[in-house]
């Protein structure tokens, strides 16, 4: 009888920390692809011209500010 429970109760700590480690490196591969998204999108709109980005309501000097706070509002940062 003791020798059945025993591997269950150790079992359990494993997957615990085995299911932690799942959730963070998850979260870490979102957070890496959210990143990448804002870059792509950094890069696309600091093509633009200062009227054109004025226009959409942005400013050069802070675009890539603006683009975290953007992502990181929506949950992807």
């Amino acid at each position: 009888m003791h020798e059945s429970i025993a591997p269950r109760t150790l079992d359990r700590p494993g997957r615990s920390r085995m299911q932690a480690l799942r959730t963070k490196i998850a979260g870490w591969i979102a957070t890496c692809a959210a990143y990448y998204g804002a870059a792509a999108t950094y890069e696309e709109l600091s093509r633009l011209s200062d009227a054109e980005l004025a226009r959409r309501g942005l400013d050069r000097a802070t675009l890539a500010r603006e683009l975290c706070e953007h992502s990181e509002r929506k949950g992807e940062c």
